[in-house]
Parts: structure tokens; sequence; C-alpha cells
């Protein structure tokens, strides 16, 4: 079936991202979680929090490409130091970042209305798909909303 990306879809997408409680919004472009490529647009807005992780065992790669706003992908060390931040933007020329197996991140939503689109090998097992940092706060535990904000103060302190 083919799939077109429209603004009218990024529109919809985006409007769903700032309803949501986790601030952001998926859609599939891929038809089973089984597909050995998942595709997807990906809505993120200020402040949704993506506890850091890596996709290892079994290993996976992740591409982010922007199609609208801005969002910094942060990478870690093992022991939970941000060690580069990578931020995505069409008009600063910076488009996509492909990440490693294997490699701590997360992201940061700078802009409303920020979309990707995400590509990352699959098949998608809820189960394995993550390895979550334990030197992170958890979605769903008090404390990440201090980390996020950490996060995004150091990479604009690296701006300046």
């Amino acid at each position: 079936m083919l799939k077109i990306i429209s603004n009218t879809t990024l529109d919809e997408l985006s409007r769903k991202a700032v309803d949501a409680p986790r601030r952001r919004m998926n859609l599939n472009h891929h038809d089973d979680l089984a597909d050995p490529i998942n595709r997807m647009l990906n809505a993120f807005e200020p402040g949704t929090y993506v506890q850091p992780h890596k996709h290892e065992n079994p290993d996976k790669r992740e591409v982010f490409l922007i199609l609208r706003g801005s969002l910094v992908v942060v990478f870690f060390d093992d022991l939970g130091n941000a060690n580069e931040f990578v931020m995505l933007n069409r008009e600063t020329g910076n488009y996509a970042v492909e990440i490693p197996a294997g490699v701590w991140h997360t992201i940061i939503a700078l802009e409303e209305g920020t979309v990707v689109y995400e590509v990352k090998d699959g098949p998608y097992f809820p189960m394995n798909d993550k390895n979550f940092a334990l030197w992170a706060p958890k979605e769903n535990e008090g404390g990440w909303d201090e980390y996020l904000k950490m996060l995004t103060n150091q990479y604009y302190s690296l701006q300046k």
C-alpha cells in the first residue's frame, strides 16, 4: 500500500502528540510488527521524556530523519555521561542521524510540532526492543522532569 507523508499527516500526528500524556505519538508505516524494517512517523513535543536506552541483544540500528521542528539526540557513555549532542533541524542542515546498535541515547524535542521519520531494524517485540539505562529515571518515576531539564540545559550550555 502506498503511504504518503503530507503536511496534513504531520499536523494530525502533532495534534495527537500534544494531547497524549507522554507528549509524543507515532504512526507506523510498517504493516506488521514482525517486519524486518520498522518505519514510522514519530511526533515529539517539548517536555516528552524518553528514558535513555540502547538497542542490543538483539542488535538494532535506528535512524531519525527530521521532517519538521528541532530534535536533539543525546549520546551517553556506559556510566551515563552525556558525551555528544546532535541537533536535527532542516534549517541548520543536519537532517538525520543513524544510531548504531548498542549505543546509549535519548532525544530532546526543542520545538512544538517536531516530527521525525524513524527507521529501525525489526522485528519489534516490546519485551526486548530497548535496554533501558539504570542510571536514568524511568518514564513513570519521579525525577524524570529534572533529568530532562538537566540534559536540555547541558545542550544549551554547549551552544554558547
